[in-house]
């Protein structure tokens, strides 16, 4: 197993980069990061509309959801890659069908995520921005959705592991990402296929743990904050009883 990580890292973790197109880890990478970046702003607004009071445009949103929720990705990925073709009246490359696909497919998960972060934060909030004078508009702009955000960091980061492990699937479009740079090692060593799917499952573990490992981190982080800030309040309190005595 060794010998094919030092004669063959090359191809795992680039593809045939630089004397040919991007491939392998790298690809599957920036796949990933494409995905979750394009995905998220589609996210918010389906979130939006699952919680519109707006009939037409609540029942749009729900459906798109429900629709892509309960869709697998890989058919989803084949609609893609023989519709797009039909709809521009061109070839797709498969890169581009397999971002569309992944797109699609997060965005519907990940606004659930949104609508609940919405959802979880206290109505208190909203209604101190109403008596501001925040429209519902600016309500959600500059008070809710960046509480909510926050609050959605490391749900956000767990899905961008699982965003990873879904890109494997653009090996059934030629897209060189790492499972299909690992299937094309496999189809050049022939002898060795157990030690080749080992060391492409090893590379998804370690790089998904470390996803979720920043995530648990993060996690961490925004619970030790949220809890030292009900604390405050109860010590200003505390003090201001004090000092009246």
């Amino acid at each position: 197993m060794w010998d094919i990580i030092q004669n063959h890292y090359q191809l795992l973790l680039l593809g045939t980069f630089p004397q040919g197109p991007l491939g392998g880890l790298a690809l599957t990478l920036v796949l990933s990061i494409l995905g979750l970046c394009i995905s998220f702003p589609l996210s918010i607004l389906l979130a939006l509309g699952r919680l519109s009071k707006f009939p037409p445009v609540y029942y749009l949103a729900t459906t798109i959801v429900y629709v892509v929720r309960g869709t697998p990705l890989l058919m989803l990925i084949f609609w893609s890659y023989f519709l797009l073709p039909l709809l521009i009246g061109n070839t797709v490359n498969p890169f581009v069908t397999l971002l569309c696909s992944l797109v699609i497919y997060e965005a519907a998960y990940l606004s659930e995520v949104v609508r609940a972060g919405i959802v979880a934060l206290p109505p208190g909030q909203a209604e101190a921005a109403r008596a501001l004078g925040f429209g519902r508009a600016k309500t959600m702009i500059y008070i809710v959705l960046p509480q909510a955000i926050y609050n959605m960091l490391p749900s956000i980061v767990s899905q961008f592991a699982s965003l990873i492990k879904e890109t494997s699937l653009g090996y059934v479009i030629s897209v060189h990402e790492l499972t299909s740079a690992a299937n094309r090692l496999n189809s050049e060593l022939l002898t060795k296929p157990f030690e080749v799917f080992a060391i492409l499952a090893l590379t998804y573990f370690l790089v998904c743990s470390t996803v979720t490992f920043i995530a648990h981190v993060l996690e961490r982080r925004i619970a030790k904050r949220r809890q030292g800030q009900s604390i405050t309040p109860s010590r200003v309190h505390r003090d201001q009883i004090y000092e009246s005595q």
